[in-house]
C-alpha cells in the first residue's frame, strides 16, 4: 500500500469538509473487519478520491447532474452508459457525481480493464477509492452483497471515436445485462455529456497500446483536458430484476435486447442533454 489511511485522511482534509467526512461514515461498503473491505476500499481513501475529483467536479467541468433521484439508496444496481474522452475522466465524474448525491453515500465500484489494478501505486489507490478489476468472480461478489457497478458497455472503442463521430455509440456489449439479470440487479442508464470533447483526440497508436496490453492509445490534440462542461443524466431504472428470472441470463437472445434497451436509453439521454446545453463550456 503506497500510505496508510490516516496520511490519505490527513490529505484529504485540505478540501473535504468535516461534515463530509461524518457523511462518509455511513458510507455503504462491507468492512472486512479491518477498515477496509475484500477488494481493499477504504472510507479514507474515498475522502482522498474526493480530494482530487472534487475540484474538477466543483471548479473545471462545473458538472450538471440530473436524476441522481434514479440510483437506488440500497440494493445492487448496474450503471451503464457511454465512454469517451481519450481517458476515463468521464468515470471519475460519475464516481463523485454518485458518491456526492446519494444517501447514505454510495461508492459506484468501477470495472477497470485488465492491466489497470496491476499498475504500481495507481492500480492501488484506484483500488482504495472503489474499482475493481472486471473478472466474473468479483463482479459476482460485489452484486451479491449489494454494490453499485459502474460498467461501460462500449469499453475501448468509446473511447477512440474520432472527432467526427463523437456522440455516435458503439455497440453495447452485453456483460453488463447479463450481470444484472443473473444478480437481479436494475440497470441504471447514464448520459454523460461534455467528455467527447475534452480531449480532441489526434492519433491513436497500436505501438504504445503493447506495453500496456491494450489495443490501441488515443494521442489528443491538447496537452490538458478542456474546460468543457459536463453533464451527467440518469434514466429511468430498467427493472430487469423483475422482467427476468436469473436463469435468462444464460439466453443470448435475452441479454441482447436488453444490451440494446440500455444503448437506446442511454442515447436519449445523450440527445437530451445536447439539445439543452447552449454551446460546449456553457
Amino acid at each position: 500500500m503506497p500510505f496508510p489511511p490516516s496520511l490519505a485522511r490527513a490529505l484529504a482534509s485540505l478540501y473535504v469538509s468535516d461534515a463530509e467526512f461524518e457523511r462518509l461514515g455511513d458510507l455503504h461498503y462491507q468492512d472486512a473487519g479491518h477498515g477496509y473491505d475484500a477488494f481493499g476500499l477504504h472510507p479514507d481513501f474515498v475522502a482522498l478520491g474526493e480530494l482530487v475529483a472534487g475540484p474538477l467536479y466543483d471548479r473545471w467541468f462545473r458538472v450538471i447532474s440530473r436524476g441522481h433521484g434514479s440510483i437506488p439508496e440500497i440494493g445492487p444496481a448496474v450503471i451503464a452508459g457511454n465512454h469517451s474522452g481519450n481517458i476515463p475522466i468521464d468515470a471519475a465524474m460519475i464516481w463523485m457525481d454518485v458518491l456526492r448525491n446519494t444517501s447514505p453515500p454510495r461508492v459506484p465500484r468501477a470495472i477497470a480493464d485488465h492491466f489497470v489494478p496491476s499498475l504500481p501505486w495507481v492500480g492501488t489507490l484506484f483500488a482504495r477509492s472503489g474499482m475493481i478489476g472486471g473478472s466474473r468472480g468479483n463482479t459476482r461478489a460485489l452484486l451479491e452483497s449489494g454494490e453499485l457497478l459502474l460498467i461501460f458497455p462500449e469499453g475501448t472503442p468509446g473511447i477512440i471515436k474520432p472527432w467526427n463521430e463523437r456522440f455516435q455509440l458503439r455497440p453495447f456489449r452485453v456483460g453488463h445485462a447479463e450481470l444484472a439479470i443473473r444478480y437481479s440487479a436494475p440497470i441504471i442508464p447514464v448520459g454523460v455529456i461534455g467528455a467527447e470533447e475534452q480531449l480532441p483526440l489526434l492519433h491513436v497508436s497500436k505501438r504504445l497500446g503493447k506495453p500496456l496490453g491494450v489495443p490501441e492509445v488515443p494521442i489528443p490534440a491538447v496537452p490538458v483536458p478542456l474546460p468543457v462542461r459536463y453533464r451527467i443524466f440518469y434514466g429511468e431504472p430498467i427493472p430487469v430484476h423483475e422482467e427476468f428470472s436469473p436463469e435468462d441470463a444464460d439466453d443470448p437472445d435475452v441479454v441482447r435486447i436488453v444490451a440494446g434497451r440500455v444503448q437506446a436509453a442511454v442515447d436519449r439521454l445523450l440527445k437530451q442533454g445536447l439539445a439543452e446545453r447552449k454551446g460546449v463550456f456553457l
